[in-house]
């Protein structure tokens, strides 16, 4: 096992004292596994302990290839006082796991690392490669079971500027104390049950931020279309076998939407998560699990809105050429849900080629669900480029 920072030591520090939270610390976890046990014995422990004595203010990970599979941790200390003894227990935590239980595949052939080095030649252009080859020309892979401090990099062009990062980053908690929540109580190594998982998050979250039917078959359906061109002739993201499924998963799938729609779109995400019906009848409600989603991305909805709305949300161009200001809540809405649904997905390890077939399902559903669906596959005014996860060079969140 190998770290790039030394182990600090001392006495525990006291989050008082100082104003205001400390700097964000990133530690990448490289993890050629399932990264289930790492989070479910190791960082979510470590956040409930740091939070419990007053030491964190904030934490989300996310998973990542470059270099090989590992884990972006951040945590951000409560205070500049904690920074010390965050970083002292975040090293020795993880060092005691990956000694514990260390990872026993590499990632130095094969299949996988042909894919990641596919990804690699998609995402970074000829001059941006060159910091990550090794002397072969390929991808330099890290040491497994291993872990690195690096800098914590925020995508500001991708969420928004300042204030959509600090609203993405309080979002992303949530997200991400969802998913190790749904590690320990669901049986996620199943296949059925991941992407069961997926579809429904989807559909709460994509509900709560686009509630016109044919708007979000539009968005979806754009979706889809942007990770299929983003692995040109690659044949990773499918289309007829994605259809020669529909039919199995259709009936069951359509249900479940329009269950959820009518809740999220009636107004009843906060009231489902109470416990109640939204209506005081019969009107559908979400189960638990759900019903909380529903009332945060409801939440995120609404503090997106009245960001937007404030001129406060600044975005990066598509050509990355320049900043863009956008004050209307209809065109900031569906940039920010795709980033937020994609990372989502990304913390449930559900793949990228999972993430585009359920987008071209759940769109297909709804446009069949529409009147005159003989317009069933035509691109609608979202466009691709509304729907498409923001900073098209990043299928797994790189920076944020």
């Amino acid at each position: 096992m190998t770290a790039t920072t030394p182990t600090t030591t001392g006495p525990a520090a006291s989050a008082a004292g100082a104003s205001g939270p400390g700097a964000w610390q990133a530690t990448h976890i490289f993890y050629a596994a399932n990264p289930r046990p790492l989070l479910l014995q190791c960082v979510r422990p470590l956040m409930d302990a740091l939070a419990a004595d007053g030491l964190l203010a904030n934490w989300f990970f996310i998973n990542y290839w470059l270099e090989g599979p590992h884990v972006r941790l951040r945590v951000k200390p409560s205070s500049p006082d904690a920074a010390e003894e965050v970083r002292r227990r975040t090293e020795a935590a993880v060092d005691t796991f990956l000694a514990e239980r260390p990872a026993l595949y590499e990632v130095d052939s094969g299949f996988l690392n042909d894919f990641y080095n596919t990804l690699f030649e998609i995402e970074f252009p000829g001059g941006e490669r060159a910091p990550y080859l090794d002397g072969e020309g390929r991808m330099r892979l890290r040491p497994n079971n291993s872990r690195h401090a690096e800098p914590y990099e925020p995508e500001y062009g991708k969420y928004g500027g300042p204030a959509g990062i600090e609203l993405a980053e309080w979002h992303f908690r949530h997200s991400s104390e969802l998913v190790t929540d749904a590690f320990r109580t669901k049986n996620l190594h199943l296949r059925t049950v991941l992407l069961g998982t997926s579809a429904q998050l989807m559909m709460v979250m994509s509900g709560c931020f686009l509630p016109g039917d044919r708007e979000l078959a539009d968005y979806l359906d754009s979706y889809y279309e942007f990770w299929h061109r983003a692995f040109p002739g690659t044949g990773f993201i499918g289309t007829e076998e994605y259809d020669r499924n529909y039919a199995a998963t259709a009936p069951a799938l359509a249900a479940q939407f329009a269950r959820i729609r009518a809740v999220v779109t009636g107004g009843g995400a906060g009231a489902a998560a109470a416990g109640a019906s939204p209506a005081g009848d019969g009107t559908p409600r979400l189960p638990a699990f759900l019903a909380g989603w529903a009332a945060h991305c409801a939440e995120l909805r609404d503090r997106a809105m009245r960001l937007a709305a404030d001129g406060d949300l600044v975005f990066r161009s598509w050509d990355g050429e320049r900043d863009e200001q956008v004050t209307d809540p209809a065109v900031a809405l569906p940039l920010l849900l795709s980033p937020y649904m994609h990372m989502t997905n990304n913390r449930l390890h559900v793949t990228i080629r999972d993430e585009a077939y359920l987008s071209h399902v759940l769109g297909r559903c709804l446009r069949e669900s529409l009147p005159g669906t003989a317009e069933a596959g035509t691109a609608g005014p979202a466009g691709a480029e509304a729907a498409a996860p923001a900073g098209a060079g990043t299928p797994s969140g790189a920076g944020t």
